[in-house]
C-alpha cells in the first residue's frame, strides 16, 4: 500500500497532543543524597534510615579524599604548538558548516584532549586540568587593557555589567555603588584589593562574542562568560558551587585553585540550583589544588565547590567559559509532566477518579510510620497512574518549548563576511544624494539559499500556527530582547522544514516543496529579510 503523505503543517498542528593524552576513568562513584521536596520532611523510618547511614557516608567520604587522583585528571602540554585565536578564527571563517566550525573551535578551547574523551571521561564526572607552558595560548579573547578601553569607551553599569567583590576573613561582600562604572572608581575599587568581574563580556567585545556565539552550537545550550580581574594576595568570592558547566581559560597572571568533592555537602552533586557559599570547615580538604598560569585551562562540572586566590606577585585576569545551566532531564520533565497529567485528565477516566474518603486517616507523613495494608494499596495505585502517565507524555512539544527558550537564549550570530555580503545585512540598499537607492534586490527561483547557521531558526508549534523561532535578531545582553517569531504559513511550513534538514547545503528557491511557485519566492523573501537565509552568491540589483 502507497504511504499517504502527511505534510508537515499537519504534523506540528497535533504536536501538543502526540509525541514520542590519556585520559583515566575514574574509579569513584560519587552519589548523591535524597533530596527534602517543597519543605517537606521525608517519613520518620526514612529518617532513621538515614541516621544509620551516617557513620558508613562518613567512613565512605574519607576513602575518597584518600583517592583524590582518580577524581581528577592533570594533562601536562609541554609543546609550545597551537594556533593563535586570531588565525583560528579567521580559518573558521572559511569553513563552511557552522556546525563543524563549532566542533573545531570546541577541540582549541581543550587542545591537546580531543572532544570525544573529554565528553566521555570528564564531562559531568570530574574536574579537568590543562597545564599548557604556553602562556601565549588564549592571546587575543580578552585582556586587560581591552577592559580598560571598555570602561573609557562604553556605558558599564554596575550591578549590570560590573560586579566589585571582596572575600576578608570569612566575609564576601558586593561593593558597588549605582551607575556608570568609569575607570577612575573601578581602578581605585582594584587598587584596595577587590575584585571585577564583568558578568556580560560578549556584550562588549567583539572577540568574545564570536568565541560564544560558535561554542553554543556545539553545547546545544547558551555558552555564557563571565571576567574576573583579581589583584594580587586577594580573594574576591568565598567558596561556593555553580549550576553550570565551568571552562576557567586562565590568560593573564595566575591564581591559586581549589575544587571539593561535591557529594560531601548534600544535594549538590551536578548543582541543584540555587547556588550557596560556604565556609571551610563544610567543605573539608580539596580533591585538586593547582594554580592557574597563563594559557592553561581548568573544568569542572556544575555543583563542584571551588574558591580561587590570587598570590601575592601577580595579579589574575581569567574568562569563565560556562554552558548547560538549566538543561537537564529534570528541567525537560518539568515541562513534560504537567502537560501530560492535563492529557490524561482529559482522556483517562482513572485520573479522574476521586481519592478514597478516608486516606487522610492512613496517609501523610503523620501516618507513614503506621503498618496499614490501605497504603499499601493506595501506593500501588499511584505507581500504576505514574506509569500509565508516560502514555500521555508529549515529549516532542515540550522539547520544542526547550528548544524556545534556548533560542531566546542564544547569542546573534556574528557574521563573517562571506555570510554578511551574501545576506541582507550586505544588501546595497542605502541613502544617496538625498533619496533611498539600490532598494531592490531580486529574488527568484533559479537562486540558491541555505540557513545562515544551523541552530539559527526551529519550527515550533503552539497548537494553533506554527511559528519560526529564531536567533538572528537577540541581544549581546542576555533576553534584553523578547523572543523573536515569525508565523509559517501552511504551504511554507514543508518548506521551511526542508530548508532546516538541507544545511549546510545550498538549494535553489525553485526547488522547495511549494505548491505554487509565488510560494517559494515569497518564503526566501521573509527569511531573507529577517536575516535567517543567505545566498550562494551576493545577490544583484534588479
Amino acid at each position: 500500500m502507497e504511504k499517504k503523505h502527511v505534510s508537515a503543517f499537519a504534523l506540528y498542528q497535533n504536536a501538543l497532543l502526540t509525541s514520542t593524552p590519556e585520559v583515566k576513568t575514574s574509579s569513584v562513584k560519587i552519589t548523591a543524597k535524597k533530596r527534602k521536596e517543597n519543605g517537606i520532611q521525608p517519613p520518620k523510618s526514612i529518617k532513621k534510615t538515614k541516621r544509620k547511614r551516617m557513620g558508613k557516608q562518613v567512613i565512605k567520604a574519607a576513602q575518597r579524599e584518600e583517592r583524590v587522583e582518580s577524581l581528577t585528571e592533570e594533562v601536562q602540554c609541554g609543546e609550545r604548538s597551537g594556533v593563535a585565536l586570531d588565525a583560528l578564527l579567521s580559518d573558521l571563517a572559511k569553513v563552511s558548516n557552522s556546525r563543524v566550525r563549532a566542533s573545531k573551535l570546541f577541540q582549541w578551547l581543550i587542545h591537546p584532549i580531543s572532544s570525544k574523551s573529554f565528553f566521555s571521561d570528564a564531562w559531568e564526572k570530574k574536574p579537568f586540568l590543562i597545564k599548557r607552558q604556553n602562556p601565549d595560548y588564549y592571546t587575543g579573547l580578552f585582556s586587560t587593557a581591552e577592559f580598560d578601553r571598555i570602561l573609557r569607551r562604553d556605558d558599564v553599569q554596575y550591578g549590570v555589567n560590573l560586579d566589585v567583590t571582596s572575600y576578608r576573613n570569612g566575609k564576601r561582600e558586593t561593593h558597588n555603588p549605582p551607575g556608570r562604572a568609569l575607570p577612575y572608581t573601578v581602578w581605585d575599587f582594584y587598587e584596595s584589593g577587590c575584585s571585577l568581574r564583568m558578568l556580560n563580556p560578549q556584550a562588549f567585545s567583539s572577540t568574545v562574542w564570536n568565541v560564544l556565539s560558535i561554542l553554543q552550537e556545539h553545547f546545544g545550550s547558551m555558552a555564557g562568560a563571565n571576567m574576573y580581574l583579581t589583584p594580587p594576595g586577594t580573594q574576591g568570592f568565598a567558596p561556593h558551587y555553580d549550576d553550570i558547566e565551568a571552562f576557567v581559560v586562565q590568560l593573564e597572571g595566575k591564581k591559586h585553585w581549589r575544587v571539593y568533592n561535591p557529594s560531601l555537602i548534600p544535594y549538590r552533586w551536578l548543582g541543584i540550583p540555587p547556588p550557596a557559599n560556604f565556609s571551610h570547615s563544610e567543605i573539608g580538604k580539596p580533591i585538586l589544588e593547582v594554580v592557574l598560569e597563563a594559557g592553561d585551562l581548568l573544568y569542572f562540572p556544575r555543583g563542584f565547590i571551588h574558591q580561587g586566590d590570587c598570590l601575592s606577585d601577580a595579579h589574575s585576569l581569567h574568562i569563565t567559559v560556562s554552558s548547560y545551566q538549566r538543561n537537564s532531564w529534570g528541567n525537560l520533565l518539568a515541562k513534560v509532566v504537567p502537560a501530560a497529567l492535563e492529557m490524561a485528565m482529559e482522556e483517562d477516566v482513572d485520573f479522574r477518579r476521586g481519592l478514597p474518603v478516608d486516606y487522610l486517616t492512613y496517609m501523610g507523613v503523620q501516618n507513614s510510620d503506621k503498618e496499614d495494608p490501605r497504603r499499601a494499596q493506595f501506593l500501588s495505585r499511584i505507581e500504576g497512574l505514574m506509569k500509565k502517565l508516560s502514555n500521555f507524555a508529549p515529549v516532542d512539544a515540550a522539547v520544542d518549548q526547550k528548544a524556545r527558550d534556548y533560542l531566546h537564549d542564544c547569542l546573534p550570530p556574528m557574521l563573517t563576511a562571506e555570510e554578511r555580503a551574501s545576506s541582507v545585512q550586505g544588501a546595497p540598499s542605502r541613502w544617496e544624494n538625498g533619496e533611498a537607492v539600490d532598494m531592490g534586490v531580486a529574488i527568484s527561483g533559479q537562486i540558491r539559499v541555505r540557513l545562515i547557521r544551523s541552530g539559527i531558526a526551529r519550527l515550533c508549534s503552539d497548537g494553533e500556527a506554527i511559528w519560526l523561532y529564531y536567533t538572528a535578531d537577540n541581544s549581546r545582553v542576555y533576553h534584553k530582547e523578547e523572543p523573536k517569531s515569525v508565523e509559517i504559513k501552511p504551504e511554507h511550513t514543508d518548506a521551511m522544514e526542508f530548508l532546516i534538514h538541507a544545511y549546510p547545503k545550498f538549494v535553489t528557491v525553485g526547488r522547495l516543496p511549494c505548491k505554487l511557485a509565488e510560494d517559494k519566492v515569497s518564503l526566501a523573501e521573509l527569511l531573507f529579510k529577517r536575516g535567517l537565509i543567505h545566498t550562494a552568491e551576493p545577490l544583484q540589483q534588479s
